[in-house]
């Protein structure tokens, strides 16, 4: 059984810590706030750039001249796969829950006979695939967003796929990241890059963004295949970075919510050692009552 002295350091120890949790949740929250209101603004953007590329690509699909980010290669034997994680742990379930995809993913396309390539974002990524899949790591990148994701860095990653992608590595790109719902709950998605793949719901709106009619014929000026060309790489580097906003976000809602269950739970356990302390202490004092009246008695 635990001595006094060893319990009081084990209760002092736990207070310690449950005020770093409850620093860490607050501090998480208040990041939480403005990556939330990142994340949101930059939603609208996103989806309507993808419906309005997505009615283009409807027009040009089979078409000669269309841009290879649209078409693709021609084939699908080579795929890259940006997994997109957090630098910093205590985040709860958030970067398990990707990187467990990302597992998936790549067996999946490795039992089909194919290759797989990898970028990471973010540390806690790279260390959890460099043992099992070191070898097919292409690149990995850390401190993204570490004050506040910019267009820039989004850009940056962009350009490194295009190069890649001009150079003739890959023929699919996905990545994988949480999108945001609520603080405590993220959604792992999977995304298809390139070659640009419109979603079900950016093609069922797809006409509305660009006032398509049954029947209509349209000019555009410039022509299509020209437009196409200038929007598609920006359309790259805006869901990557509408995807880092996303990922930001599930972090510090993820990160805030297992702050808290910390902190609770740290409660929790300075009760049971409190009240396990005052029992212990207590069979002190009648151990010693009890001694005391038997040395008495002894006289």
């Amino acid at each position: 059984m635990p001595s006094l002295k060893d319990l009081r350091l084990r209760i002092r120890s736990v207070r310690s810590t449950q005020k770093i949790t409850s620093a860490m949740k607050m501090v998480a929250a208040s990041r939480l706030r403005r990556a939330q209101e990142q994340a949101e603004a930059a939603r609208p953007y996103a989806q309507r750039m993808e419906r309005v590329l997505g009615s283009l690509a409807g027009r040009m699909a089979g078409l000669p001249g269309a841009p290879p980010l649209l078409v693709g290669t021609g084939k699908e034997e080579t795929h890259l796969i940006v997994v997109a994680t957090s630098d910093r742990g205590l985040a709860g379930g958030f970067n398990a829950s990707i990187l467990r995809e990302a597992r998936r993913r790549i067996r999946e396309i490795e039992a089909a006979g194919k290759q797989v390539m990898l970028l990471i974002i973010g540390r806690k990524g790279r260390d959890g695939l460099r043992r099992d899949y070191g070898g097919v790591i292409r690149d990995s990148l850390t401190e993204i967003g570490r004050r506040r994701v910019s267009f820039d860095e989004a850009h940056d990653i962009a350009e490194r796929v295009l190069v890649l992608y001009q150079a003739g590595a890959f023929d699919v790109c996905t990545i994988i990241y949480n999108r945001f719902r609520s603080a405590m709950t993220q959604i792992v998605t999977v995304q298809q890059l390139i070659p640009f793949a419109p979603a079900a719901a950016a093609q069922t709106g797809a006409e509305e963004e660009v006032g398509v009619r049954a029947g209509a014929v349209y000019e555009f000026e410039p022509s299509e295949e020209e437009i196409l060309d200038e929007l598609l790489p920006k359309n790259l580097a805006v869901q990557i970075f509408t995807a880092l906003l996303e990922n930001s976000a599930s972090e510090q809602g993820a990160r805030m919510t297992a702050m808290d269950n910390a902190t609770r739970n740290a409660g929790e356990m300075i009760d049971r050692l409190t009240l396990n302390y005052n029992r212990t202490r207590q069979a002190v004092i009648t151990k010693e009552l009890i001694e005391i009246i038997s040395g008495a008695e002894a006289l």
